[in-house]
């Protein structure tokens, strides 16, 4: 089926897809696109869609703005049916008293951030698996065209199927933790321990690699921290570039994590040394994030320690003392900002070995050439201060 074919099987009119023809290629696909993931005829504007449901207009604009998408003028007929229906439902909830209009706002945030990456994520999988093989075989702009819009109609289904069950798997997660862990849902803070770890050098990495040299060494990062704080049961809260921000429910399950952390990005030659700080304590649970004291312990920590280590707060040890499966070295006292002096204690317990990263074995040289002189200037300043 022609992209033309495809838009007139779904009611476009005739004039929209001459327009869209004429423009070329990309807004045919632009139109086709439109029609499998948001179907429904744009009818409206902003104001008539708001008129419709009985909202105010700056109330709706606040929560079109929430979900990240930009203001469109008032005179742009660019709402459908569906749009009225999911606004009604959202009123229906503020206005039967299940959500406040604040935490709707906080709850629009956080959906719109999350699905707005999910989104991208999934569009630039397409494009690599659809577009780029057929354009190295030769094919038209048109023929890709058709063969993504093809492809995307085949996927839609599977895929929302398949975000609805991991929404809800998900939220029976995040039911069961609330329910067994001390919470108090009407601050939004719970007890919990809170970890931060991030590449060594990283800067210096980023200036010497090719950017898909650099590419592979984030995904590495990432692969391994996914797998290494799931499989000891945390939770990922966020990636920020280098640094990954981590918790878990415990500080057992939490020492587990940063050690394991530690070890097994210092095996792995291939990829720099992380370092990782860990506090326990009330946070403050906002949109997916947390906040509060633990949270700036746990981010001031993981600035002093050294690379491939583990540095803990005072809690942890003092929770784990007792638990054979970790070792401890006392650090002097540190002085952290907007702390004050703080006992630490490096961490030391098992961890799983190395894993190779299939990068290639030039790459995998200048690391370990970078760990090796950063390792030994660090051992020069451990021998200059205690000479001093």
């Amino acid at each position: 089926m022609t992209l033309r074919e495809f838009l007139q099987s779904q009611g476009v009119p005739e004039n929209e897809i001459s327009a869209a023809e004429e423009q070329g290629d990309d807004a045919m696909q632009l139109l086709a696109i439109d029609r499998i993931l948001m179907p429904g005829e744009e009818r409206y504007t902003r104001s008539e869609l708001v008129e419709k449901v009985g909202f105010d207009l700056d109330e709706a604009r606040r929560y079109w703005r929430a979900l990240g998408f930009p203001d469109t003028s008032d005179d742009d007929r660019v709402f459908s049916d569906g749009d009225v229906e999911a606004l009604r439902t959202l009123k229906q909830l503020i206005d039967q008293g299940v959500v406040d209009p604040e935490v709707a706002l906080q709850l629009a945030r956080v959906f719109g951030q999350s699905l707005s990456r999910m989104a991208d994520s999934q569009l630039a999988t397409l494009r690599n698996r659809v577009e780029g093989p057929l354009r190295n075989s030769g094919a038209s702009d048109h023929e890709i065209a058709e063969a993504v819009t093809a492809v995307t109609a085949a996927m839609l289904p599977t895929i929302e199927g398949l975000v609805i069950y991991l929404w809800r798997r998900h939220l029976a997660a995040a039911a069961q933790r609330q329910l067994f862990f001390e919470s108090d849902a009407a601050t939004g803070q719970e007890t919990l321990t809170v970890g931060f770890a991030d590449m060594v050098g990283f800067t210096a990495i980023s200036q010497q690699l090719d950017e898909r040299e650099l590419a592979g060494i984030v995904d590495r990062f990432e692969s391994v921290a996914y797998d290494t704080i799931a499989e000891n049961g945390g939770r990922i809260v966020k990636m920020i570039g280098d640094e990954v921000m981590f918790v878990s429910d415990d500080p057992a399950s939490g020492a587990m994590i940063a050690s394991t952390l530690a070890e097994v990005y210092g095996d792995d030659e291939a990829m720099p040394d992380v370092r990782v700080g860990l506090a326990t304590g009330p946070v403050l649970a906002r949109e997916g994030d947390y906040f509060g004291p633990t949270v700036n312990l746990a981010s001031r920590i993981v600035n002093i320690a050294y690379a491939g280590s583990a540095v803990v707060s005072d809690e942890i040890h003092e929770a784990l003392e007792g638990d054979d499966r970790f070792g401890w070295k006392a650090l002097r006292p540190r002085r952290l900002k907007g702390i004050g002096w703080t006992p630490l204690w490096v961490l030391t317990g098992p961890g799983e070995g190395s894993s190779r990263t299939g990068l290639p074995a030039e790459v995998a040289r200048r690391m370990r050439a970078r760990r090796d002189r950063r390792r030994a200037h660090e051992d020069e300043e451990d021998n200059d201060g205690e000479g001093g």
